[in-house]
């Protein structure tokens, strides 16, 4: 069964089941504090599923693309992917645990056929917080599970929550046993042994974390689930690899045909990267040297270093990129819409990548000349840690090089310090994932309302080719990305300040409208109006002033949201300026 299929029968089996198919959002979050990607389904429903009201109800299905960055140094093995897709569906505050265990075991056995004899399931276990979730056990006993492959584990394995405070709750997984030998007497889904594979994961939000540690009951309970598509693809068709399914095979051959030196790990690199990159810089990221700009500056330098490694001439990046356009563009034809666009960025990356390495190749030299001066035969670990992390020149080719002149590196120091920068980086990422449910409040929701606020100042200061590119909110500062070529004067930067500075004096009552996508455009509202919209929106009007499409939360009017002051205006990537502004009370 191809991907295509598995998630159109995913879609149309939840909508036959009374849930609205919702579009997929961007992977560029829009005012959405926790994340530099959207990483999951739930992320951009978090206002729905703190209690807002859905415009398309309480059931909903989509499939959402998603990208992942935490663990981009192991691309390259049989598993990893940075750019994925998730099929997800959600009841907000409609059914709970009976209907939405039925429901999954009704696809997996009946629409995907998938024998019940391949299936586990976990469930949590309990603890002094939350009791034994014997509810899910019988649900899935009485769906057809066998008690014997129902297993209880703890909160690492089977609790949800986005952050240390905020919506969680227990959830169920379900797992494929792919045939492989069991590691032991005591195999189970808990292992990593390659037996068991989970496919898919049902969240069960009915508790709150507080800050102080205490749990309490939500009043609404959600139902949010996850199913990575190409997992399941792969498995459905017995494949070692999702880069053995359609979804990578056109690429991954013509990668063995034009590597010179081939390399699996280098091809699936390659693969993985090019395809990610192609998806964010198709949703409006653009490659920097700050957050998201800097993964996607990454992720297209590593697949630059690895066409290098396998000899393939980066002029066939044109051709590479073509490959994948077409074979991916009926499930995403924003790939074929944006091809020249995507074309332009990775080929001006490759360019600026290439000055990198020549940059490199002579701090190479310069550190060689002080080694024999000193009497070394060996490269510090320090050294080479600083070629990678301050020019970006690669570890193996600095290897390379001073094996040429017969040096060595010191490994075992530069793992060392590699290792220090990955957990460095994980925690970042992790920091910015500690958002999402937990961080919406007072101010976060004051911040929301004032990138409204800002957003319409600067149409009305420079022009109406503003257009809002990305934002970060959290409880300290708002960050604001738009359209705009040039720097702005300090002129515009204060009469964008003083203006929104009088709509918060003004105390402008802020509503919501729920109204069709077609109605909210032709009422003049702020939007982007791409496919990204249900055939209903929230349009959010503060006063005579602005008119923006949003989820939400925001006030309920302007008086009470401080005085607004911008910190500092700056480039964020070409064509694209970036402010950062504060509310002072």
């Amino acid at each position: 069964m191809k991907a295509k299929e598995i998630r159109n029968k995913y879609l149309k089996f939840f909508e036959k089941n009374g849930h609205k198919i919702i579009p997929s959002a961007p992977l560029i979050p829009e005012n959405d504090p926790s994340v530099l990607f959207t990483t999951a389904g739930m992320q951009p429903l978090v206002p729905y599923l703190l209690g807002e009201k859905h415009p398309a109800g309480t059931r909903l299905t989509d499939y959402q693309k998603c990208v992942r960055t935490v663990d981009i140094e192991e691309v390259g093995d049989n598993r990893h992917l940075t750019y994925f897709e998730m099929l997800g569906n959600w009841s907000l505050g409609d059914y709970f645990k009976e209907e939405s265990i039925q429901m999954s075991f009704d696809f997996l056995t009946k629409e995907l056929e998938i024998p019940v004899e391949k299936l586990s399931v976990t469930c949590f276990a309990g603890d002094e917080d939350a009791p034994r979730d014997d509810v899910s056990a019988k649900c899935w006993e009485k769906a057809g599970i066998p008690k014997e492959r129902i297993y209880f584990y703890g909160k690492s394995d089977n609790w949800w929550i986005a952050g240390e405070e905020g919506p969680c709750g227990p959830d169920t997984e379900m797992f494929y046993d792919t045939g492989k030998p069991a590691c032991g007497s005591d195999c189970q889904p808990s292992c990593d042994c390659g037996k068991y594979v989970e496919i898919w994961n049902n969240v069960f939000m009915e508790y709150f974390k507080h800050k102080d540690g205490k749990y309490t009951k939500l009043v609404q309970k959600n139902v949010d689930t996850g199913l990575g598509l190409e997992r399941m693809t792969m498995l459905l068709q017995g494949k070692e690899t999702p880069f053995d399914t359609e979804l990578f095979a056109p690429i991954m051959q013509k990668l063995a045909e034009l590597a010179k030196n081939d390399n699996i790990q280098s091809r699936r690199i390659i693969a993985e990267h090019l395809r990610s990159s192609m998806m964010i810089i198709s949703d409006g990221g653009r490659p920097s040297n700050i957050d998201r700009g800097y993964i996607l500056r990454r992720l297209i330098r590593r697949m630059i270093r690895h066409l290098n490694k396998i000899e393939i001439p980066l002029q066939e990046l044109s051709t590479l990129i073509e490959i994948n356009v077409e074979n991916l563009k009926e499930m995403y034809p924003e790939l074929e819409k944006n091809k020249d666009i995507i074309k332009n960025v990775i080929i001006e990356e490759k360019e600026k990548f290439t000055k990198t390495l020549a940059h490199g190749e002579r701090e190479f030299e310069k550190e060689m000349k002080k080694a024999k001066e000193n009497g070394l035969t060996q490269i510090p670990g320090e050294i080479v840690f600083k070629l990678y992390d301050t020019y970006g020149f690669p570890p193996e080719v600095t290897k390379e090089l001073a094996t040429e002149k017969g040096f060595t590196i010191e490994e075992d120091k530069f793992q060392e310090l590699f290792k220090k920068h990955q957990e460095k980086s994980r925690q970042g990422a992790t920091q910015k994932f500690k958002g999402g449910l937990a961080d919406q409040n007072e101010k976060t929701i004051s911040y929301h309302t004032a990138t409204h606020l800002l957003h319409q100042a600067l149409k009305t200061v420079l022009g109406d080719h503003v257009k809002q590119s990305g934002s970060n909110i959290t409880e300290e500062r708002l960050r604001f990305d738009f359209t705009h070529p040039q720097k702005m004067t300090k002129e515009e930067i204060q009469k964008v300040e003083d203006l929104v500075n009088e709509q918060i004096k003004r105390d402008l009552k802020v509503k919501c409208e729920e109204m069709t996508y077609e109605d909210a455009k032709k009422s003049g509202a702020i939007g982007l109006f791409t496919d990204k919209y249900g055939e209903k929106v929230k349009v959010y009007t503060i006063g005579d002033f602005s008119k923006e499409i949003c989820g939400g939360p925001h006030v309920t009017h302007t008086g009470d949201m401080g005085t607004f002051k911008i910190k500092k205006e700056e480039s964020s990537s070409s064509g694209i300026r970036r402010i950062k502004a504060v509310l002072i009370k």
